[in-house]
């Protein structure tokens, strides 16, 4: 059949625009024909649209669909173990049909979430990170770099149920530092345009932090280094910070010999995910929602496959809170 799907006109060297991106009219056919229902968006899909992407996967190229995770519905089968009607989850990308063979999709269960768009957050690197990477554990006062976004959410709520003594977060704006604390369960949080991080920290975590989740990098890694305790476990998941340089200052290389000097373990992590993380992450994830401990912040845009560019541009804005995703009309 005839589909819509978001295609990459030319990879991004600068800041993302809209005319990075077109609607192009494409066939689908496979064994397996599925209606994508939501699609998730993640600021790392930035890193694949460049001419100059580091990450050790074949990046986008111009004429090329892109995205990745989506939610979608069965509509023909020819495989024994998909039907029509069947929830899947698949990374097709960013269109309105996908089709393939039927081992590219994963089935995934209406009952275990109230709503499906769960499936889409980024789960599984914030609760590797933190609880593998990091290995929070009682009395740990954590502090986690843009707390308000589809990862930090998530890894702050995380710490908490792993017995963390205190969570901190940064965020971009008053509000947002007040939706933390007020409704993520986060201890303290503040706004990183308001001080240095250092001053902030040495406010709130007076005796220093014991662990690190970040996703900022730069002003945010430095002052959370002074402030750290002798053995502090430092989880580097990214550098939002610097994600609109060059290469070199996307990914800046942490300063390793203050590290050092103050026995803090720097520990940089992949978000490719293994099937066992994944799955540690959902029976975690919807236990601690049952029994009422834990808080799915997401945000979910309306409309059609012609909007999904303009939401991811406004997701690298900063526009949104939590996980991101795209309900399609």
């Amino acid at each position: 059949m005839i589909t819509r799907e978001i295609q990459l006109t030319a990879q991004i060297t600068g800041t993302p625009t809209p005319d990075h991106f077109t609607v192009a009219k494409t066939e689908v056919d496979g064994e397996v024909l599925v209606r994508t229902d939501r699609i998730g968006l993640a600021a790392t899909y930035l890193e694949l649209m460049r001419a100059d992407c580091t990450i050790p996967v074949p990046a986008w190229q111009p004429g090329q669909r892109v995205g990745v995770a989506t939610i979608g519905t069965v509509v023909r089968s020819a495989g024994p173990d998909l039907e029509v009607g069947d929830l899947v989850q698949s990374m097709s990308g960013w269109s309105e049909y996908s089709a393939g063979p039927a081992a590219s999709y994963v089935k995934l269960s209406r009952e275990l979430y109230a709503d499906p768009g769960y499936y889409l957050g980024q789960g599984p690197t914030a609760y590797y990170g933190m609880a593998e990477v990091a290995g929070v554990g009682e009395g740990d006062v954590v502090f986690v770099s843009g707390a308000a976004g589809g990862v930090g959410s998530l890894a702050g709520q995380i710490a908490k149920c792993l017995g963390a003594a205190r969570v901190i977060g940064s965020a971009g704006s008053p509000a947002k530092a007040d939706h933390l604390v007020n409704e993520l369960g986060y201890d303290a949080a503040f706004d990183y345009h308001d001080g240095s991080t250092a001053d902030r920290l040495r406010e709130l975590a007076p005796e220093g932090i014991s662990v690190f989740f970040d996703v900022v990098g730069g002003e945010q890694y430095e002052g959370a280094l002074q402030v750290a305790r002798p053995g502090a476990r430092f989880a580097l998941c990214g550098s939002l910070s610097s994600q609109l340089g060059g290469a070199t200052e996307r990914f800046p290389r942490p300063d390793r010999a203050a590290a050092e000097a103050k026995g803090v373990e720097l520990l940089p992590f992949s978000c490719h995910h293994t099937p066992d993380q994944i799955e540690a992450w959902h029976d975690h994830f919807s236990t601690w929602l049952n029994e009422g401990r834990f808080v799915y912040p997401q945000t979910v845009v309306e409309g059609g496959i012609e909007d999904v560019p303009q939401a991811f541009l406004a997701l690298l804005r900063g526009a949104y809170r939590g996980n991101v995703s795209v309900r399609l009309s």
